[in-house]
């Protein structure tokens, strides 16, 4: 990667974006081109994903405040002792592990700026880090139902239950991340050598906030994947970490500081994701379903699960893994076929910048921090990955499920 060439992606064409695609869903249920019984089954079924998307933004938006992937990360170097390939392997494991439970936007907004500070106060180049923590947020999205908002989406097709969806979909998760890291340790083999040295620590804001917040993020793990309604057991946490803030948001305030605002709630992605379940729903009412089965095929052998995983792919670096994902998920009813559409819409978003939401949103806080990215090299890199991914994800779940 190149420090020096960038080709910006501003913060305000999302919102633009987000805003014209909210605009063309209010005049579609307006002119009833969505009908009405088919917009109540809508809200029904995407009304608690998208509760659950608010709850964990706050809980990871105030963990993060607190201090406590800070602390995390920071303790993953002392535990490298000074070698920067054990630094390496602690790094990518946390950005797995914070992508499987937490999600990829959680890594790609609040995880990115730790790593790339952490790899500054060790002295070393955050390049290596940085696409690392935007390629694992899209690779290792593929775990549970809250890694990724298409998995809460396709949930239901794999069974009642977390564990369900893990036992499906565990062979390609797992091949998808190991191949990740070998490329990335490929590509940056010379940057792993040598040691390095934690030159400077964060101070903590509030102590007891940190410790609260923490005990939170850790009973919130196991709670997401016990079998209870995640969007309860998100809002639980978030009502906990909001209350516990808004007690010692005293000292906050004496430093002219409080992470207690709207900008907690992420209405940008709430409109950019209500908006295209309303279009994507409309254009299923008119017909879209059968001219995408041309395209995708219909069967459960492997080369049918590959032209799934392979047009999901396509269409998710065509337009946004959300809409490629929601397009085809009709035709992909059973668990095979859902499996194989997630590879494409979870795993492929490597190669265009919108490709993925998270991608936009870590390449922001790569510009707000200085760190440049040649777009063109990231394509390249990220399509080279792709080539081989896709059709080595698809075989394992194949073979997974014989």
């Amino acid at each position: 990667m190149n420090e020096t060439d960038s080709i910006p992606v501003r913060s305000r064409w999302i919102a633009i974006g987000s805003w014209v695609l909210l605009g063309a869903a209010v005049v579609v249920i307006a002119t009833g081109l969505l009908p009405f019984d088919e917009l109540i089954d809508l809200t029904v079924t995407t009304g608690p994903v998208l509760v659950f998307v608010i709850a964990m933004t706050i809980v990871a938006e105030l963990a993060s405040a607190a201090g406590v992937f800070t602390v995390i990360a920071e303790q993953l170097a002392v535990w490298g002792r000074g070698r920067v390939v054990l630094l390496w392997a602690f790094v990518l494991a946390m950005v797995t592990v914070t992508t499987a439970f937490l999600s990829l936007d959680t890594t790609a907004v609040l995880v990115t700026p730790i790593i790339v500070v952490l790899a500054r106060h060790a002295g070393l180049s955050p390049l290596p880090f940085a696409l690392a923590t935007v390629w694992l947020a899209n690779t290792a999205s593929l775990f549970l139902p809250v890694s990724n908002l298409t998995n809460l989406l396709a949930a239901g097709v794999f069974g009642e239950t977390p564990f369900e969806f893990l036992s499906a979909m565990w062979a390609p998760a797992l091949t998808g991340v190991v191949i990740t890291i070998g490329a990335l340790s490929i590509i940056h083999r010379k940057s792993l050598v040598g040691r390095f040295e934690l030159t400077e620590r964060t101070r903590l804001p509030d102590r007891p906030l940190f410790i609260v917040s923490l005990i939170v993020v850790c009973l919130l793990l196991p709670a997401l994947v016990s079998g209870l309604p995640v969007s309860i057991v998100a809002g639980v946490a978030a009502l906990l970490l909001l209350g516990t803030f808004a007690i010692r948001n005293r000292r906050f305030s004496q430093e002219s500081w409080t992470p207690l605002n709207l900008r907690l709630v992420p209405w940008r992605t709430l409109a950019f994701a209500a908006s295209l379940f309303v279009l994507v729903r409309a254009a299923e009412a008119h017909g879209l379903a059968s001219f995408l089965t041309a395209a995708a095929g219909t069967g459960d052998g492997f080369w049918d699960l590959l032209q799934l995983a392979a047009v999901g792919a396509l269409g998710a670096n065509a337009m946004n893994n959300l809409p490629a994902y929601l397009a085809f998920s009709s035709i992909a009813a059973s668990p095979l076929r859902m499996g194989a559409l997630l590879i494409g819409v979870n795993l492929a978003p490597l190669v265009s910048p919108w490709a993925s939401l998270a991608t936009l949103l870590w390449h922001q806080r790569l510009t707000k921090m200085g760190v440049r990215i040649s777009w063109a090299k990231f394509a390249l890199l990220g399509l080279g990955l792709t080539v081989v991914m896709v059709p080595a994800t698809t075989f394992a779940l194949w073979l997974s499920q014989r």
